[in-house]
């Protein structure tokens, strides 16, 4: 009795620290793209004066690195089974790397300036947006079952977590060594990742499928698979305004409180970084509770309610509003708002067939990306035709928590 016991110990063993490596490496590389990919908005002041150019194009950036992030996302399925998660997240850390360092140094010579500002953020895209698709994949293979919303969920942290990391560590070093340099050492610490990440790549990547060579079908082919599946299709539709709604809150609510209720900087800046912080432990709360207490289609449609109730409050705000209330209703917005992605990627890495978990997850990020980069504008022409930003909170509430019922009422059992 006491051999086939610890056999089977020993296993369970091996499985769980085969699990919590493949967190533990996800989890960097998801924590270096997405420094990677708000380098250039945290800095977009010092490059502007640098280089001559108003910081608001940043937005032109961003709006690029989330195009090739669409694209790379959807094309990301055929390189995972061809490659495997970890060679191909390697690959994107490096070209999220190259594009710092192609900011860094082509910026540095005369004329270059705008072909390197229309080129890095094509690289970086076409780095970042696999990242999600390939943990996904890695992820499904190695999480215990009863626990794989908490482990989406942690390693999806990293976004957040990453942007938070990036606001405070590149600000330092642009100021103490210029922002060239700034670029240049965050670039090697991506380097870094992708050597460390090659110690485990054998074994994390040992259900790779090397004959299966990338095709324009399997570029397509994801997206068919998506829209044939309802279950999947119906989250990722809801998973399209969740993530407008989510990048809204983060583009718009420092400009909300300091312009329209005249907020200091500091003061707007801190309730933003509340709301990161609740999205952080959001994400992890909420992943915990879809594993033990509540189902993740339901609880990703009471989400959708709770943050679409949060934008109309925000909408509400006015000068007599204590900063403590706000300080409240922006945490329980990010908290909710923010907090939704890990379990929605672990429900739909559930639905997918157990060897096209990344592929479906890359259509996924497809959709997903296309509400990030559509919100945005979408919510500022909103607001520069009621010349109010509280119009564009009530529309994208409105949708959000339309989309919370809808999950709610189309819920299977």
């Amino acid at each position: 009795m006491s051999g086939p016991a610890v056999k089977g110990r020993g296993t369970v063993d091996a499985a769980s620290r085969t699990a919590a490596i493949a967190l533990a490496i996800t989890l960097a590389i998801q924590i270096f793209t997405a420094v990677a990919a708000t380098a250039t908005s945290v800095l977009a002041p010092e490059i502007g004066r640098d280089l001559g150019i108003a910081p608001k194009l940043v937005g032109a950036f961003v709006g690029i690195v989330y195009a090739g992030s669409m694209a790379a996302s959807l094309a990301s399925g055929m390189f995972i089974e061809h490659h495997g998660p970890i060679r191909v997240s390697q690959v994107c850390v490096l070209l999220c790397a190259a594009g710092l360092l192609t900011i860094g140094a082509g910026t540095a010579f005369t004329g270059t300036t705008i072909v390197v500002l229309a080129l890095a953020p094509v690289i970086i895209g076409l780095g970042y947006g696999p990242i999600t698709p390939a943990s996904s994949e890695l992820l499904a293979r190695t999480a215990s079952p009863s626990r794989m919303a908490l482990t989406f969920s942690i390693k999806q942290t990293g976004v957040p977590a990453g942007a938070a990391l990036s606001g405070a560590v590149l600000p330092i070093l642009a100021l103490r060594f210029g922002w060239h340099v700034a670029f240049a050492l965050i670039a090697a610490v991506g380097v870094g990742v992708a050597a460390l990440s090659q110690v485990v790549r054998t074994s994390l990547d040992a259900g790779r499928t090397p004959a299966r060579a990338p095709s324009v079908g399997g570029f397509v082919g994801p997206l068919r698979e998506l829209v044939r599946n309802d279950a999947i299709l119906e989250l990722v539709s809801a998973a399209f305004v969740y993530a407008a709604l989510q990048v809204c809150l983060v583009s718009f609510i420092v400009v909300y409180l300091t312009e329209s209720l005249g907020y200091t900087l500091v003061a707007a800046g801190l309730v933003l970084t509340v709301a990161n912080i609740a999205g952080v432990v959001g994400r992890i709360a909420w992943g915990g509770f879809a594993d033990f207490h509540l189902a993740p289609r339901a609880l990703l449609g009471w989400l959708g309610i709770a943050a679409g109730g949060c934008a109309f409050v925000t909408a509400a705000f006015d000068t007599t509003w204590p900063l403590a209330a706000i300080l409240v209703t922006s945490a329980v917005f990010g908290g909710t708002a923010i907090g939704w992605n890990g379990v929605m990627l672990s429900e739909v890495a559930r639905l997918a067939p157990a060897n096209r978990v990344g592929a479906i997850t890359g259509a996924s990020g497809f959709v997903t990306f296309g509400g990030v980069m559509i919100g945005p504008p979408v919510f500022a022409l909103i607001s520069a035709v009621t010349g109010e930003y509280r119009h564009g909170f009530v529309t994208f509430g409105v949708l959000t928590v339309g989309c919370g019922v809808w999950l709610l009422a189309r819920r299977t059992k």
